[in-house]
């Protein structure tokens, strides 16, 4: 809105004009008005949050159209759940363990950090004995237990992936917030340590046991094949149409990548030697992906194991790359090319623009940021979509990484080497960061926080080796520029 202050001397007693598009109004009249703007551009300021710009006009409409379709799925202020964002099947009210998993930093970058927070507390919280150490994999904008999933402790669904998956995700959330109860929580911390233990054994889930474990531990008395609340009492997979799965690969990778994780929150702790076990322990998981899941003949990695001792392939590969249970070389190489050689289901999708940018895949990476925010793509109101695509741009393309171990924060450009970007306000460690990319050579850092913060700089060189600049300090309110290779 355009506003001009103008004088009309046909006015008797010479009040003072304002001219809107063209339109007179008087200044008595207008005090009132202008306030009402203020007050809305002070709201919107206050709540416009991170912003995306580029010279490339197709991006900047994919960011917003993820925005604000990822927003829309924030919980009403009302709901007797507490604050929370939508991440499960829409019409449901409801969020899951591996939707909330999976959007959570995407929804940090958005500022739904106490959505996090409270929706990581009800989950780790809700693990029990009564249920073999699983929590509930969906709850309600209620605070109960979705009833598309849960009929009582002994009979509901869950995906045996849930539990490192979240271990997993509150590691990361602490190292982009640098907020400890993530990790040294008491609700936290009994999570982390009954998943790790009690309910890797009530699953028979260690890794000598993944192929020969029962079908159905844990099951319901008397058991009902047709009843999911009893078949799907602790699916070994996230792909969930299987009839008599024994083990997906995919849970392998989340073990590993969980314990992985958990070693990492030891460390932090100052438990070293118990740190070093459970790194050994998620590496006997990695090798065994290795040692028993590739088809040679086939030239990929069987993703299922059944009842009846057979390997078969299906959904899960995202998940390898997902979890980064994957080594640097072919095997990889030949999964990514795989996973980009058909078509796939919006929530495989919904994991692509990250996986693929940090991989090395940034025209296909760039084609699923586009195709995922293509308002004629089928399902693209699927929540995880909208925040999948908020991952692509923050951690993908952008290439933001944080470390709140050492107050750190890393950037890295996946764009096109003659393209600009900006990523601005993002909130992360305590702060607010503005990040600005002149394509591969210039890579601009401003700290609009309070919170003083050390930056390290990544570039890709001509050979596409990531360079990496030494890091420096960057003080609140201050601008710092790296120059490229």
């Amino acid at each position: 809105m355009i506003l001009q202050i103008t004088q009309r001397n046909e006015c008797q007693d010479h009040d003072r004009f304002i001219t809107i598009k063209d339109k007179y109004i008087p200044m008595k009249k207008m005090f009132s008005l202008c306030f009402l703007i203020c007050l809305y551009c002070s709201a919107y300021a206050q709540h416009s949050g991170v912003t995306f710009k580029s010279s490339d006009p197709a991006l900047e409409t994919a960011f917003v159209r993820a925005k604000e379709m990822a927003l829309s799925y924030k919980g009403k202020p009302g709901d007797p759940v507490g604050p929370w964002y939508e991440s499960a099947l829409p019409p449901r009210s409801a969020f899951c363990m591996r939707d909330v998993a999976h959007q959570s930093l995407g929804a940090e970058a958005l500022g739904l950090n106490k959505e996090n927070k409270n929706m990581f507390r009800l989950f780790v919280k809700g693990i029990s004995a009564s249920k073999d150490w699983c929590s509930y994999w969906e709850i309600n904008h209620f605070g109960k237990p979705a009833v598309e999933d849960y009929r009582n402790d002994k009979e509901f669904w869950y995906n045996l992936n849930a539990n490192f998956d979240i271990i997993t995700a509150s590691w990361k959330l602490y190292l982009w917030t640098g907020d400890e109860e993530y990790i040294k929580g008491a609700d936290f911390v009994n999570f982390q340590e009954k998943s790790v233990s009690d309910y890797i054994d009530s699953w028979v889930l260690q890794v000598d046991s993944l192929l020969s474990r029962p079908t159905h531990p844990n099951a319901a008395v008397p058991f009902n094949e047709q009843d999911a609340f009893h078949r799907c009492r602790g699916l070994p997979s996230y792909t969930e149409g299987l009839p008599n799965i024994k083990m997906g690969v995919d849970l392998v990778a989340a073990l590993y990548r969980g314990l992985s994780s958990y070693a990492e929150i030891l460390e932090v702790k100052g438990q070293h030697q118990k740190a070093k076990l459970y790194r050994k322990k998620a590496l006997a998981y990695q090798k065994s992906i290795d040692a028993f899941w590739w088809n040679d003949s086939a030239s990929r990695y069987h993703t299922f194991y059944t009842s009846d001792h057979k390997f078969g392939m299906d959904e899960g590969e995202t998940f390898l790359l997902w979890f980064d249970a994957l080594k640097e070389g072919e095997r990889k190489e030949k999964t990514i090319q795989r996973l980009l050689s058909r078509d796939w289901n919006v929530e495989n999708l919904s994991y692509f623009p990250l996986i693929m940018y940090q991989n090395g895949q940034v025209e296909k990476a760039y084609g699923y940021m586009l195709h995922l925010t293509d308002p004629a793509t089928k399902r693209r109101e699927y929540p995880e979509v909208s925040f999948g695509v908020v991952k692509g741009f923050v951690e993908g393309l952008m290439g933001l990484e944080a470390d709140a171990r050492i107050n750190q924060i890393s950037t890295l450009y996946r764009g096109k080497s003659d393209s600009r970007s900006e990523l601005r306000d993002v909130p992360v460690l305590n702060t607010l960061i503005t990040v600005k990319h002149d394509g591969n050579k210039k890579t601009t850092l401003i700290n609009n926080g309070k919170k003083k913060i050390l930056w390290q700089a990544k570039f890709v060189n001509d050979q596409g080796k990531i360079v990496i600049k030494e890091s420096v300090w960057v003080q609140p309110k201050t601008t710092k520029e790296v120059s490229g290779i």
